[in-house]
Order: structure tokens, then sequence, then C-alpha cells
């Protein structure tokens, strides 16, 4: 099973019986690939457009043509959407697009009309923008204010209002702040934006309630303010168990436990985590730095041969993507069916999270300036790069075939892995 096969052919084949319908926020691996892998854990096959319908940086989708590829999809399960998908054409278009209120939600009323012919569920959530690239936050929050409308008239089962890469001083935290007093009980407002998919896929395909215990490597930071959310890092914690489908408790059994890699030494951590996994089913978000994994943790882990043990894993974004990412990775996997999927998915975020973030980006950006990845010489030259970090083992053991740059820059990467199972 490969990535990119998965990302591309894998998705669009004929979905079983109650298999969900995700529309990502844009074309990211992070955002359409992962959410889908996480998806595919109960044994489904989730219905997910082509990339080229989904927007990149330069270009927004076309409203119009993911109605056209909705309307031909079988209604059988949820639907789980990217509400600026349709609005603006995604996540950067969100932020500058010259759209007026009317005009979005024109856009949107194709969500409006799928729920009310189909009679399916809908998952939702929408973005308040980050500063300073919002050119129009007032237009973008009355969207907003008219999707909480539509969720209190029973629109959407669940709709979750995020907010993106909040620094010191956006205006998000008291939009949000404001949102939440007024919302009704299906709307959750809090930080975040590529994770969010993956949660509410989570939500829709595993409803019953799990609970989640979270432990921090450094617990005196837990409280301390985040960077790009504007919140405590234990806060975040709880608003990602709650939109993943946990109850967290504090002591006591717990289905599963987060620990939180926050800082501290990370030997110490990677001992910890191999402790409670002889108690139970651990996940581990590693939030220490933004967009980079800890290497001493995961090299650690690895030594103790504990990767392939653990539900989930995430150290590619913010705190916030790695919370959410781990958590609804997590939540299907304890009623995973496919014990390949798991370990493939686990496979997929080390390379992704651990390998490429740690180590073949920084190469990556040491031997070409970042105005030359688009071409064919840096997908060549990433390829050789990162084929040195492999073979890969987690329960089977895993090589890269194949390494791209889907939006031409080195931020993220998408790549196929392949896998054998008897190799020893």
């Amino acid at each position: 099973m490969t990535g990119r096969l998965l990302a591309t052919l894998g998705l669009l084949t004929a979905a079983p019986v109650a298999a969900q319908t995700l529309i990502p926020l844009d074309s990211r691996p992070a955002t359409r690939v992962l959410p889908a892998l996480i998806a595919e854990l109960d044994g489904g096959t989730p219905q997910v457009p082509p990339a080229a319908l989904l927007g990149d940086a330069k270009r927004g989708a076309d409203p119009l043509a993911l109605g056209a590829w909705l309307e031909g999809q079988p209604a059988t399960g949820p639907l789980v959407v990217a509400l600026d998908a349709f609005a603006y054409g995604g996540l950067v278009q969100s932020r500058t697009s010259p759209l007026t209120t009317p005009e979005a939600l024109t856009r949107l009323e194709l969500i409006r009309a799928w729920h009310a012919r189909t009679g399916r569920p809908v998952y939702a959530f929408i973005t308040l923008p980050r500063e300073p690239d919002a050119t129009d936050r007032a237009r973008n929050l009355e969207v907003v204010k008219a999707m909480v409308a539509w969720a209190r008239e029973g629109v959407f089962a669940q709709l979750d209002v995020t907010w993106d890469d909040a620094l010191r001083g956006s205006p998000a935290p008291a939009e949000g702040a404001a949102l939440a007093r007024d919302a009704p009980a299906n709307v959750r407002v809090y930080p975040g934006a590529d994770e969010v998919l993956s949660m509410l896929a989570a939500r829709a395909l595993s409803p019953q309630e799990r609970t989640v215990r979270v432990e921090y490597s450094d617990p005196k930071a837990a409280p301390g303010i985040m960077k790009y959310e504007g919140i405590p890092l234990t806060q975040s914690a709880v608003n990602h168990a709650l939109g993943s489908g946990f109850t967290v408790v504090e002591s006591g059994p717990a289905d599963l436990t987060l620990y939180v890699f926050n800082g501290g030494e990370a030997r110490r951590a990677a001992v910890r985590i191999s402790t409670l996994l002889h108690a139970g089913p651990v996940a581990v978000a590693d939030v220490a730095q933004v967009n980079v994994g800890n290497p001493q943790l995961w090299a650690d882990l690895s030594t103790l041969r504990q990767t392939a043990n653990l539900r989930s894993l995430a150290a590619w974004g913010t705190p916030g993507n790695n919370l959410g990412s781990a958590l609804a990775h997590a939540k299907l996997a304890l009623d995973a069916t496919s014990a390949v999927r798991q370990d493939a998915l686990l496979a997929r975020e080390y390379a992704n999270d651990v390998i490429y973030s740690t180590q073949v980006r920084a190469l990556l950006r040491k031997q070409l300036p970042e105005s030359a990845l688009a071409g064919q010489d840096a997908q060549a030259q990433l390829l050789t790069l990162a084929k040195e970090f492999f073979p890969l083992r987690v329960g089977n053991e895993y090589t890269l075939k194949d390494a791209f740059l889907p939006w031409g820059r080195s931020f993220e990467w998408d790549f196929d892995l392949t896998s054998d199972p008897a190799a020893p």
C-alpha cells in the first residue's frame, strides 16, 4: 500500500456502503491524503476529490466542479467538508478572496442542497483567517456567523469553527470567544485548521465516546500559551480530544494515553512512553517545536522498538496540528480492523513527521534554493536525498519508491512507500 496510490487512484474507487465523503481544505498531503488514510482505518475507502479539483497555493478550487463531483458520489454515508474549499477555493484563498459575503454564501448553498437532497449528516468546519494575511476579516466573520446559523437550523450534525495561526495580537481568539458564547450545542470553537478534517472524520466514523488521559513530558510548561493558537497547550489538548470524540479523564484507567512531548529530556520521555505502552494504548504528539519532530526522541523510541506499538504519532505541524491528527488517528486505531493499514499509516507518519521534517527538508534546502523546487530536477534530488534514510521498519519494513514536492516548495512532500512484511 503506497501513499501516492492511495492519494490518487485508490481514493477514487467505488465506496462501500456507509463510506464517508471527504472534501478537504486544499490539495496538500496533510489536508487531503492524511485524513483519507485515517478514515480508511475503519475498513472502508473514503471518497475524496482528485487533487486537481482542489486548491493549491496559486489557484483556488472551482466550487461548481467540486459540487459536480460531490453530486456524482453515492450518498451512503456522512459528508465531512472543509467549507472554505467551497466558499473561497481553499485556506490560502480564504485570506485574500475578493468575494462578497453573499457570493461566498451562494457557493456554500451547494452543501445545504446536498444535505436536503440526501438527508445524510454533514460534519463541517470553517476557519477564521490568520493575521496579517486576511484582507477582509469582516466578510469572513459574517460567513462564519451564517454557518453557525445553519448549524442551529440542523444543516450540520457538527460544525467546528477554528482559527488559523493566531500569533500575538491576532483578533481571532476574541472573535472565537464571542462566537462560542451564543453557539448551539453542535458548534465547537477552537484554534485549528489542517488537522480538523481528520478529527471530524474520526467523530463521524467512530461515534462511540472513548476516554483519554493526557500526560506531558514537561508538566510545568504545559499551561503556557502556545504560539499560533493563543491558548494554553493544556486547553488545546482538551479541545482536540473533544473534537475527535474523546472524553478527557485526569486519572484512573483510560482507553488511550496521549503523551505530549513538549520539551525536556528526550531519552527520559522515550523510556516513559515505553512504560506507558505496557499499561495500554498510547499516542504521541511531539509539539516541542513547530513543523519539526525531535530527532532524539524518535531515535530512542526506535531503539526501544516501540514505534510500531503506538496507536498514532504526530510531529509534522503546529502543536494543534499534531494534537489533532494524533488523536484522530488514535480514535480510529482503537477500533481498527486492519493491522496492515494501521502499520502502513504509522510508517507514513514516521517517514513524513520524523524523517522528512527533521532531516530531509533541511538537506534539500541546503542543496537547492526555494525558487528551484518546482522542477523535475528538484524532485529527482529529493528522491536521492530521502532514499538514504530507508528502508524504514515499523512493524513491516518499508522502502521509498518515489517522492514529490506537490506544491513546488520544501515545506511538504508526498511519497510512495512499499512494504515487505517478510523482511527480516
